[in-house]
């Protein structure tokens, strides 16, 4: 069985909560004797699960980022697939409601950018296979156990997949500076797929091409972009807004 670290409390506790039958052991910094460690321990035995406290040079050894103390081994989680997306929604009663990352390649944003789509109630966040962030333990991390719940699909033809998704009635909105309609112009009610484009260049020409409409962020200040992960999270909120309307 393939093997992954995860660190972080938020992520380890995500795991713990949701799936704890993924994990295999868990190390913890030496010198914490707080409650949310006594929490995770004894919820720990009693699964059975072996845990060590360790000194931080151990798990600093183990993962490259800030794991806050904890570091945990785990079996890797299901891969989502292009094909078991398409079936659910398919099957599903609900309007879709979905997240595109065209090209996001800093793992910091694709965590950020999941944990909202995991409060904004998205069903699933899809990115490319190429020049795209995985889901890597830093992303992880910053995800804060979103990365447990949310489904995390990556496709190998991000052009043929909008395609797919449109002939099941999914209306793709993306986003672009140049846009003519701005976010509040975009109707995100039924169902719908928020496009995303990287960081600094935007989407690629052939994803822009599939959008049903463009839509841009208004800025009344002096800067002339967000962050990708703060304006997934504005539009997203909008479509929240409009959703429970």
């Amino acid at each position: 069985m393939s093997q992954e670290y995860i660190f972080g409390w938020h992520a380890v506790d995500a795991v713990l909560k949701r799936e704890p039958e993924r994990l295999q052991r868990v190390w913890i910094q030496t010198g914490r004797q707080d409650k949310r460690v006594k929490t995770v321990t004894g919820a720990l035995d009693g699964l059975g699960v072996q845990w060590q406290i360790v000194h931080r040079k151990e798990l600093d050894e183990r993962v490259s980022g800030v794991h806050q103390g904890i570091v945990a081994a785990v079996s890797a989680s299901k891969e989502w697939t292009e094909d078991d997306l398409l079936a659910q929604l398919a099957n599903s009663d609900k309007p879709p409601f979905l997240l595109v990352l065209d090209g996001v390649t800093d793992p910091h944003n694709l965590g950020a950018c999941m944990r909202t789509a995991d409060a904004a109630g998205v069903q699933a966040v899809i990115v490319p296979k190429d020049k795209s962030a995985s889901l890597t333990p830093v992303a992880r991390k910053v995800a804060c156990g979103a990365a447990e719940t949310v489904p995390f699909v990556r496709v190998t033809n991000l052009a043929r997949f909008l395609r797919e998704i449109k002939d099941q009635g999914v209306w793709l909105i993306g986003t672009a500076g140049e846009a003519d309609a701005t976010l509040y112009q975009a109707d995100f009610k039924g169902s719908v797929a928020l496009v995303m484009g990287a960081e600094g260049k935007g989407m690629r020409r052939l994803t822009r091409e599939h959008c049903d409409q463009l839509i841009n962020i208004p800025m009344a200040g002096h800067v002339d972009s967000l962050n990708v992960s703060v304006a997934t999270g504005v539009c997203l909120y909008e479509a929240v807004r409009q959703r429970q309307g």
